[in-house]
């Protein structure tokens, strides 16, 4: 496993209630067993340090290769508000993706229920998620910002949140993300990067050592005011980007 960049988390808003943080990637939300292997950082220990509020909590979280906006919850009373505003889809939330393909609409929303692929001959990592009769609802609006060389900038807006929901959703349409060792083009990448690590030739075949999602706003309700944050796509995504020729 690939040890993470020299770059911090940074706190985008602070409020008495809450921070919203915006979360490297290869950062961990919060803190999970790895095995040992290598001592990867979260977030949430991080700010532990940073501020010394031992309440912190995050109700929601980010996958370790996702960059972006994150919210950390000052108290007990902020975290149960939270829940709620989750639980009832108050929170609106904006990623940013970079795929492969250049599709030929600007807008679709796919509802598509989601559940577990099941390991097989075809399937060789156990939580892949897919479109699947009898999964659980899942819907996503899809946005088409830009298309260069073969590949799309893609602007997505979650109205559920299922597990990898995003990712899995744009395999589903045909436009693996680059990076994406699970949902791209390459079935066993993962299993590679489980048994190797992230060796520069498989960097180099995905595109960039990361799924290249990014959350880039976060919008909900707070004490009467309309709280948003947001977050410019980061420099391991614009660089790719940057390196592809424009659409003539």
């Amino acid at each position: 496993m690939t040890a993470p960049a020299a770059e911090k988390p940074r706190v985008v808003t602070e409020h008495p209630d809450f921070y919203i943080v915006h979360k490297p990637a290869l950062w961990l939300t919060h803190r999970v067993h790895t095995g040992g292997r290598v001592a990867v950082p979260d977030v949430l220990s991080w700010m532990h340090r940073e501020t010394g509020e031992p309440d912190l909590s995050p109700p929601h979280r980010l996958d370790r290769e996702t960059s972006g906006l994150l919210v950390l919850s000052r108290d007990t009373e902020a975290a149960r508000r939270f829940f709620t505003l989750f639980k009832t889809h108050l929170v609106g939330k904006t990623y940013l993706a970079l795929v492969r393909g250049t599709p030929d609409w600007t807008r679709r929303t796919l509802d598509a229920p989601l559940g577990d692929l099941g390991l097989g001959a075809a399937n060789r990592v156990l939580m892949r998620q897919a479109v699947v009769p009898g999964g659980r609802p899942a819907v996503t609006d899809f946005r088409v910002l830009e298309r260069r060389s073969g590949h799309a900038l893609i602007e997505a807006h979650p109205r559920s949140g299922r597990l990898h929901q995003i990712r899995a959703h744009l395999f589903h349409l045909g436009l693996p993300m680059v990076g994406d060792k699970i949902y791209g083009p390459e079935r066993d990448a993962f299993v590679e990067f489980i048994e190797t690590g992230q060796t520069p030739e498989l960097t180099a075949r995905l595109g960039l050592p990361r799924q290249a999602l990014h959350a880039a706003r976060l919008a909900f309700p707070w004490a009467g005011a309309q709280v948003v944050a947001e977050a410019g796509l980061p420099g391991d995504m614009q660089g790719f980007w940057d390196g592809l020729a424009p659409r003539v």
